[in-house]
């Protein structure tokens, strides 16, 4: 067997990208730049490329097929490639070749979290070899919402198992479908949780961007720790119908994506009403807000933006976040908003969210219910036959792959436990005072009595009172830790949890439905910062568009 030699692949990766551009651009001094590269390029950039002819969908998705392929088998990040996705990519660009086109995302590959439902050949486990082979009669909302805007479903990410709620002694970033998941900050980084592998993927320019669920920080962590633009939608902004559930009174999904601009452009094409969740047509407005509109870069002046610093606690290795914390604030203030300090949510309040229970109530109440009545009873096929929660538990317990007892099923236990459902009174005063120390004594009362626009948080603290009332917020890197940081392990020793260069980030948190509002400060204060490009991740597929390019058109 011959053997390639690094000079030749060097070589042959240089004069692929020169031929790409001299094919487009005979007149001009070409560089492989003329064909963006994938770990930055945005979604106008990608728009304009597509529109100029200078590649096509079908080149994206082979380019993003063959970036997967080149790391997965290290970080584990997707665990289905559509096998449909480069047919969808060529029918896509016949529609643009005949002058049509969806909207901006057309022709864009995007990835989806492994617990978002499509009617394909695609699996939605929520990595879970119960629901291997489980098919669906539709796609879900938001699948088809991104179909019918253009996108390329690419594929899926790998999650933290059932969103992070099946175990009380497992990893983020792992599931018996998956595997485990690693960030690309650090080797053997912590990728944070549920939506690990959207956030990895999305870090590295395995896809445009991507898509994660969010019931309590997971949409959020993942992001700040992956360099990301998360936003955290209000539940009942975007559809959960045949998404795997949690929570109906929390579940959201969300897109993540290196910026906030393209994070706008993700979610303004999965919001909006859905008569299969009735928590969508709460929305206060016929049509979403124009979401990219609002990436303003003086969105910040004039506003009034609180801290609650009650809910922000120093520890032993966070100075650095605090330190950037502080920094931001002073960012914000030039940008011309006034920031009020210590607008600190009632003791009580914080008492009950730091040592209460109710959150997890409500979590375990709502998933006994929940999942059997939202997903697995609108299964088309169900191999395991399993109806209810106790069913998969059994699955689960006896099926070796998932890796019981190791990784035990702890919550699942306790929900089961419980002995009630979300119909029951006792589940309904969990939640009421879930909306008391989050609403009117938390977060909503802290913005209504001081008359703010915003709260701003680091985002270590931001999702949990978030998650309790239902209300949005929006992540955007604030920096990263040291590169003397010392590394500690988590407790199973399979993941750093603290380390040289990882990210972290800020968080904007508003009443319910102002996310265009939140898009707008975090925007004005990503240009301001631009922070996410001061640190590159350890591990960057070097496949690039324009290798792609130019190898088509050199076999053409």
């Amino acid at each position: 067997m011959s053997v390639i030699s690094p000079l030749v692949c060097i070589l042959w990766l240089l004069l692929s990208q020169w031929i790409s551009c001299q094919y487009h651009f005979p007149n001009r001094t070409c560089t492989s730049q003329t064909v963006p590269l994938l770990i930055d390029v945005t979604t106008e950039q990608l728009e304009t490329g597509l529109e100029r002819g200078l590649f096509t969908s079908v080149d994206l998705v082979n380019a993003y097929i063959a970036r997967i392929q080149e790391v997965n088998s290290t970080l584990n990040v997707v665990t289905e490639i559509n096998p449909d996705a480069l047919q969808i990519a060529a029918e896509l660009d016949a529609e643009r070749a005949n002058g049509s086109t969806r909207g901006p995302l057309h022709g864009m590959p995007i990835l989806i979290k492994g617990n978002i439902g499509t009617a394909d050949k695609m699996s939605t486990t929520a990595g879970s070899f119960a629901l291997l082979g489980a098919t669906l009669p539709r796609d879900s909302a938001i699948a088809a919402k991104l179909r019918a805007a253009g996108v390329v479903l690419l594929g899926k990410t790998n999650l933290s198992q059932w969103a992070n709620f099946r175990s009380n002694n497992s990893t983020n970033g792992w599931s018996a479908y998956g595997g485990q998941t690693f960030g690309a900050y650090f080797p053997e980084q912590d990728p944070s949780g549920s939506s690990s592998g959207s956030g990895v993927a999305s870090s590295i320019g395995l896809a445009l961007a991507s898509l994660g669920t969010e019931t309590s920080g997971s949409i959020l962590s993942p992001s700040q720790v992956n360099n990301l633009v998360g936003i955290k939608p209000t539940v009942g902004l975007t559809s959960r119908a045949l998404v795997i559930p949690i929570s109906e009174h929390q579940d959201t999904v969300g897109p993540m994506a290196r910026t906030v601009r393209d994070a706008a452009y993700l979610l303004q094409a999965i919001a909006g009403k859905d008569p299969d969740d009735n928590y969508t047509l709460a929305q206060p407005f016929d049509s979403p807000p124009d979401y990219v509109g609002a990436c303003n870069y003086s969105s910040l002046r004039g506003k009034t933006i609180g801290i609650p610093r009650n809910l922000i606690r120093a520890r032993a290795n966070n100075a650095p976040v605090l330190a950037a914390f502080e920094q931001a604030v002073h960012t914000i203030r030039k940008a011309g908003a006034t920031v009020v300090d210590d607008v600190n949510i009632t003791a009580d309040a914080l008492d009950q969210y730091r040592n209460g229970n109710s959150s997890i109530i409500v979590l375990e109440a709502d998933f006994v219910t929940d999942l059997p009545k939202n997903y697995l009873s609108n299964l088309a096929t169900n191999p395991q036959n399993v109806q209810g929660l106790e069913d998969v538990r059994n699955f689960t317990q006896d099926f070796p792959p998932e890796e019981y007892p190791d990784r035990d099923t702890g919550t699942w236990d306790e929900a089961l436990a419980l002995g009630f459902d979300n119909t029951s009174p006792e589940f309904w005063a969990a939640y009421q005072t879930n909306l008391r120390i989050a609403g009117p004594e938390g977060i909503l009362g802290v913005l209504a009595n001081y008359s703010l626009d915003a709260l701003i948080l680091p985002t270590d603290f931001s999702a949990g009172l978030p998650a309790l009332v239902g209300t949005p917020v929006v992540t955007v890197p604030l920096g990263f830790y040291p590169s003397n940081t010392t590394v500690e392990r988590n407790r199973r020793g399979t993941l750093v949890s603290d380390g040289p260069n990882f990210p972290f980030g800020l968080s904007f948190l508003g009443p319910a439905f102002s996310e265009a509002s939140l898009i707008g400060y975090a925007y004005a204060f990503e240009q301001r910062t631009m922070a996410r490009n001061q640190v590159q991740p350890y591990l960057v597929p070097q496949v690039e568009l324009a290798q792609v390019v130019g190898r088509r058109k050199i076999f053409k």
